[in-house]
């Protein structure tokens, strides 16, 4: 649990004044202890490691603790300033994205456990994730919240390190299963040439470099 809350605070602490102008809380130890269910969160992690131990790249995923604003106050899920890019920006956006799922609730901050390192395991296409039986932990389908605004999260939260970028070991993109698909083309996010980039492309496309982020909501129920 202290490493989680220790994680946490020294990836939001950066963006401490950009969020207070947003009306977001301030991402301390207190406040995380006081608000969350870390215990839920811990056996959320193992869960995850565990039933996805088999997956492609395993290995070099790591799940953990994610805090998501309210899209009401910061939308992950569009372009954001360049003044929360470790990269240069404007971001890239394609415009025929729709405005995207939002995580329920309304809260403030939202706490998930997903991939919160550079990659997420390798599981083939979106068609081939939308068609699994396979997703299941905990009672929950973790592709629910492989979302556009979960992965914008995580972008953040992983500040000079982004995730999905060509400047990590390997160039990666991450499918978002929890979303529909816009003129049949599936959605996803990567860092390229230099730009967050919000993209569409081909549903089948299963390369290696294709990876996913299984998502439990830690507040749900």
């Amino acid at each position: 649990m202290n490493d989680s809350v220790d994680r946490l605070v020294a990836a939001w602490e950066p963006l401490a004044s950009f969020l207070g102008d947003r009306g977001l809380p301030a991402i301390t130890r207190e406040h995380l202890l006081d608000t969350f269910d870390w215990d839920r969160a811990e056996k959320a992690t193992q869960a995850l490691t565990d039933h996805f131990a088999t997956a492609r790249f395993a290995d070099e995923v790591e799940y953990g603790a994610l805090l998501v604003p309210d899209p009401a106050k910061l939308d992950t899920r569009r372009p954001l300033p360049s003044e929360v890019r470790p990269t240069p920006s404007p971001d890239v956006f394609d415009e025929r994205l729709p405005d995207g799922v939002p995580l329920p609730g309304g809260r403030p901050w939202h706490l998930v456990v997903s991939v919160i390192g550079s990659y997420g395991p390798s599981l083939g296409s979106y068609n081939d994730v939308i068609g699994s039986d396979d997703f299941v932990v905990l009672g929950q389908d973790t592709r629910r919240w492989m979302t556009r605004q979960v992965w914008g999260a995580r972008v953040l939260q992983c500040g000079a390190t982004p995730p999905d970028c060509e400047d990590n070991e390997r160039w990666t993109f991450t499918l978002f299963p929890g979303e529909e698909l816009v003129d049949g083309q599936a959605e996803s996010g990567t860092v390229l040439k230099g730009k967050v980039r919000f993209r569409l492309g081909k549903p089948d496309r299963g390369i290696g470099s294709a990876r996913v982020a299984p998502v439990i909501d830690v507040q749900a129920g």
